[in-house]
């Protein structure tokens, strides 16, 4: 599944931005155990069946945030300094976080192999979060993320259907 989707993402998840929004509401009201067991449920059916590696969206549209941890493993891993490293890959935005200078990621391949995978930052590992506990308090990103992945956009839509 998944990559199938992506050409018409934007346009799906724009068209099903409402009723995101309208299940995202109804869903921070339920039972948080129980939303992250059917979440966690979705997100394992739904990767079973997805090749990231066909997609690779978020690396091309989005970038990750680096802690000051992500800095300094994958500066060590490219055997520079962390002051380097930071000033050939990344800026620090608005909100005074360490993000890449531009996107599609700079360690992203022509092949969507990540170049630093086995180093990446935390926010790479852990992307897109439908795999952690108290989902509740990041619906808003799963929705926002349902415009970047695939995956996402397809676990949304199955909850809509229960």
């Amino acid at each position: 599944m998944s990559h199938e989707l992506l050409p018409q993402l934007k346009q799906a998840a724009a068209a099903k931005k409402k009723a995101h929004q309208k299940l995202v509401r109804k869903l921070a009201k339920e039972d948080g155990k129980k939303l992250d067991r059917e979440i966690h449920q979705l997100h394992e059916e739904v990767f079973a069946c997805t090749d990231c590696l066909q997609c690779a969206n978020c690396c091309k549209t989005t970038g990750p945030l680096f802690t000051r941890k992500d800095i300094d493993r994958i500066s060590k891993h490219l055997k520079m300094k962390a002051a380097d490293f930071e000033e050939k890959y990344l800026r620090v935005d608005e909100d005074g976080d360490h993000v890449l200078q531009s996107v599609p990621c700079t360690f992203l391949g022509e092949d969507n192999y990540c170049s630093i995978y086995d180093v990446r930052p935390k926010a790479c590992r852990e992307y897109p979060h439908t795999d952690r506990d108290k989902q509740q308090q990041i619906l808003h990103l799963t929705r926002k993320n349902a415009s970047i992945c695939p995956a996402v956009f397809t676990i949304l839509e199955r909850v809509l259907e229960r």
